[in-house]
């Protein structure tokens, strides 16, 4: 079951995450129902600034809308939270616990992703067990309060290339630019201001696709 899902993190698709003060005043719930029915089969639960109340009733909507579409649910940080809403996997960051001990405390079925920002932290992550790493920021990225400054896309070439893991390429990717990640060597592509900031989110995920189908079809003659 487990590698079904990690399908889709070696494979061209989108890896959605919520950012509720990013989404034009529309809550979390009904950001994610436009991305799930617009095609996206990736969702990360991420909110930094809500109760732990909030974060779970929240949790568990959503991870009945990703059933209901049969996407994936990751949730970011909140190893507990993760759990108790059954969600597919947990997202964590540098800062965050190891992850022998989320393995530990998760399970081998659930999905465990590391945040990286340089070559040496994506081999740590891929020796110590996760099953993905998020690479980033590709470009300068203003979601966080306190970016990490951009790492560039020869990282993202080499990483593509030498790690055996699948590769999320996240931080400041847009429509605008999305051709020169594929270009080298994204297929994964993590995506949150682009998509949640979006008017028409159903309009901006259907020409992200296009793009996307291009590439993943070899089409690509530019």
């Amino acid at each position: 079951m487990k590698s079904k899902k990690l399908d889709l993190l070696k494979n061209y698709n989108l890896y959605c995450i919520t950012a509720e003060n990013l989404s034009l005043g529309r809550n979390n719930i009904e950001v994610v129902k436009e991305m799930l029915s617009s095609g996206v089969k990736i969702i990360q639960y991420r909110e930094k600034k809500k109760t732990l109340k909030e974060k779970y009733k929240e949790a568990l909507l959503l991870r009945e809308l990703t059933l209901q579409y049969s996407a994936i649910l990751i949730v970011n940080d909140h190893l507990d939270l993760a759990k108790i809403v059954g969600a597919d996997g947990v997202h964590i960051g540098q800062d965050d616990y190891p992850i022998e001990v989320a393995r530990e405390l998760l399970g081998e079925e659930f999905i465990i992703g590391a945040t990286t920002h340089n070559k040496e932290q994506a081999k740590k992550a891929e020796k110590e067990g996760a099953d993905y790493i998020g690479l980033g920021p590709i470009f300068e990225s203003f979601t966080k309060e306190n970016p990490h400054p951009p790492i560039g896309l020869e990282i993202l070439k080499w990483a593509t290339a030498n790690i055996k893991i699948p590769v999320v390429a996240i931080g400041g990717i847009k429509e605008s630019n999305l051709k020169q990640v594929f270009e080298n060597g994204g297929k994964c592509i993590a995506m949150v201001s682009e998509i949640v900031s979006s008017s028409d989110i159903k309009e901006k995920i259907k020409n992200l696709m296009k793009i996307m189908e291009v590439y993943k079809n070899g089409t690509n003659n530019s």
